[in-house]
């Protein structure tokens, strides 16, 4: 992105409920963000709620990628799985698949892919978890894919002619390395809106961000992401947004 003229995409998780289970304000989160990354029966979401946030972004005119997963409600999707490789591809397929019928039913499309939780850290190393996301992705058409910056998920794809878009996160803690701190280490997820808010505006402008430990870390990115599960996450959004646009940062979907 320009220094002198920033464009960003920024994106939340959405559709997390599932059944009579509520999670997050998606009608509000979407009147913020650009792009909606919504879950698709992995670690959260069902028909339903496929198709009332499919509905949603296309009333707003958010774009929608496809939130995958491993086969992990009751862990949230947050537990690595050792699943083989022919195995992962094809329960991709079908999430992804599922989630296309529901945005077509509503007049949009599934853009994009972006993996959820373990799948999404897990990628950054596992090779074998990598093709197997890689395969699908091109069984589906090329879809574009959403990883972190530095992932081996990130190579391997380019490699294969997948178009990758690169993210950051607003409100997690970055470790020196790069990587995100695991959440059952204190300060993992920022809540501070004003904190949250200088973490974009540092990755959306610098391509930089603070890490944990007060070093600078380079960090290329195209899409910016907010959870929409975080405590506050509405507020913080619409700040990050504010901030975002006040600094001359153009808010507009990666995908």
């Amino acid at each position: 992105m320009s220094a002198d003229h920033p464009v960003c995409d920024l994106n939340a998780d959405l559709g997390e409920g599932f059944g009579a289970w509520s999670m997050g304000d998606d009608a509000a989160m979407l009147e913020v963000v650009t792009t909606a990354n919504i879950a698709c029966g992995g670690h959260a979401g069902d028909p339903g709620t496929m198709r009332a946030a499919c509905r949603a972004a296309a009333e707003h005119g958010v774009a929608i990628t496809a939130h995958v997963a491993y086969p992990d409600l009751a862990g949230f999707g947050r537990r690595f799985l050792d699943i083989a490789p022919a195995d992962l591809t094809d329960l991709l397929i079908v999430q992804v698949g599922a989630l296309e019928a529901m945005a077509r039913a509503e007049g949009t499309a599934v853009r994009g892919v972006k993996p959820h939780g373990a799948l999404y850290n897990t990628l950054a190393r596992h090779e074998a978890q990598a093709g197997a996301v890689i395969q699908a992705l091109r069984d589906l058409g090329d879809l574009p894919l959403v990883a972190a910056p530095g992932a081996v998920v990130v190579e391997r794809a380019r490699e294969a002619g997948i178009e990758v878009v690169l993210e950051g996160f607003a409100d997690r803690a970055y470790l020196g390395d790069g990587t995100l701190m695991p959440r059952s280490r204190p300060g993992a997820v920022l809540t501070d809106p004003e904190a949250v808010a200088e973490q974009a505006l540092s990755i959306a402008s610098e391509g930089r961000v603070r890490t944990a430990d007060g070093s600078g870390l380079d960090l290329p990115c195209r899409s910016l992401c907010l959870h929409g599960d975080t405590p506050g996450a509405v507020a913080l959004a619409r700040t990050v947004r504010d901030r975002l646009e006040a600094a001359g940062v153009h808010l507009e979907a990666a995908l």
